[in-house]
């Protein structure tokens, strides 16, 4: 389903890399450290998938989640438990962020609109791992637009910076409706040098 539908190419975000920090000094003084601005609200590709390495097959994992509150922390375990299956358990952090990230905005935004009671497994999650390339795909049947939203931030406030934090941590992110209905909502990470080996 999904797999079928990465027939367009994507460009990565302007804001797909985290910010570079200098090492902490061996002298123990404390440096200077510039606060870096705060992220701005870079839409993702809209209506867009990766593009998968030509000629490659991807290694493919799907979870499919309930609609309640264990579901982040269900997509979190299926995350670390695949990629360290597939030797990339060192690559797991920020991926586990976004996976988290993707699935608490499935819940709280793409089952609103739902009439009541919500079907009951109507989350998927699933992990595209290309030989350099790793991508993250969460669906809910909901038909709004995921775009980050610019906002004051909130001092200790929770909400509202989920799609910051994926446009942050992964080299690209976007969305595209599925022709089920709802959409998908995907992040892309580049696994450089460590990259993912042949299937078994």
């Amino acid at each position: 389903m999904i797999v079928d539908q990465a027939d367009v190419a994507a460009v990565p975000t302007d804001s797909g890399r985290r910010p570079w920090r200098p090492p902490a000094p061996a002298h123990g003084h404390r440096p200077v450290v510039r606060q870096p601005a705060p992220p701005t609200a870079t839409a993702g590709l809209a209506g867009r998938w990766p593009t998968p390495p030509a000629g490659s097959s991807p290694r493919t994992a799907r979870r499919v989640l309930p609609a309640d509150a264990t579901s982040p922390k269900a997509a979190r375990d299926f995350t670390v438990a695949t990629l360290t299956e597939w030797g990339l358990a060192d690559a797991s952090d920020d991926v586990v962020i976004t996976v988290s990230e993707l699935v608490t905005n499935a819940l709280r935004h793409g089952l609103r609109e739902l009439p009541q009671p919500v079907p009951a497994c109507p989350i998927q999650l699933v992990l595209l791992g290309h030989p350099r390339r790793l991508v993250v795909a969460v669906t809910d049947p909901g038909g709004g637009t995921p775009e980050p939203v610019e906002q004051e931030p909130e001092r200790f406030g929770e909400g509202g910076r989920g799609l910051l934090v994926v446009g942050a941590v992964s080299g690209a992110w976007g969305w595209a409706p599925l022709a089920t209905g709802g959409k998908a909502v995907w992040a892309a990470f580049n696994l450089g040098s460590r990259g993912l080996g042949p299937l078994a």
